[in-house]
C-alpha cells in the first residue's frame, strides 16, 4: 500500500481527453458519450482552457417536464449548445496531484471523475477507474 502514496494523478490519467465547446451542440455530445461510454466530458474554449463540465446528467436535465410539456421535444433539446446546460462549477486537479487527494475527493463529492488542468488547459482526465487501476497496481 506504501506505493500508492506515491502515485501521482499524471501516472495513471487518460491523456488527450475528448472535449466539448460551449458550442457544441448537445446531440452531438450525447453521441460521444455513447460512442466512448463517458459519464462526463470537459468545456473547453478553442486554447483548450476548462470552462465547465457536461455530464449526462447535465444532459438528462435538459429534459425536466414543464407545464404543458408531457413529452420534451427530443430533437428540439438534441440542438441546444452545451452552455446551456454544463456545469460551470467544477473541481479539477493537476497533474502533480497524490492519488491519496484524488481518492478522498472522488469519493467526498461524489463524483466519477475530474478534469486534471496544468496552467488552465486540460491535459487529461482521471477517473474512479483510474485510482482503482492505481491501488491494484500497487498492492500486487
Amino acid at each position: 500500500m506504501y506505493a500508492f502514496v506515491q502515485c501521482r494523478v499524471a501516472d495513471y490519467m487518460s491523456r488527450d481527453p475528448k472535449t466539448v465547446t460551449p458550442d457544441t451542440r448537445l446531440g452531438d455530445a450525447q453521441a460521444i458519450f455513447e460512442e466512448h461510454r463517458f459519464n462526463g466530458m470537459p468545456v473547453v474554449d478553442d486554447a483548450g482552457v476548462l470552462l465547465g463540465m457536461l455530464t449526462k446528467i447535465d444532459v438528462l436535465s435538459a429534459f425536466t417536464l414543464e407545464v404543458g410539456n408531457i413529452i420534451p421535444p427530443y430533437a428540439e433539446i438534441m440542438d441546444y449548445k452545451v452552455a446551456s446546460v454544463m456545469s460551470r462549477d467544477v473541481v479539477s486537479v493537476p497533474p502533480d496531484a497524490h492519488l491519496t487527494r484524488v481518492l478522498q475527493r472522488l469519493v467526498n463529492l461524489g463524483v466519477k471523475s475530474f478534469p486534471v488542468v496544468e496552467g488552465r488547459a486540460v491535459v487529461g482526465m482521471i477517473a474512479r477507474e483510474d485510482v482503482l487501476r492505481a491501488l491494484r497496481e500497487t498492492t500486487r
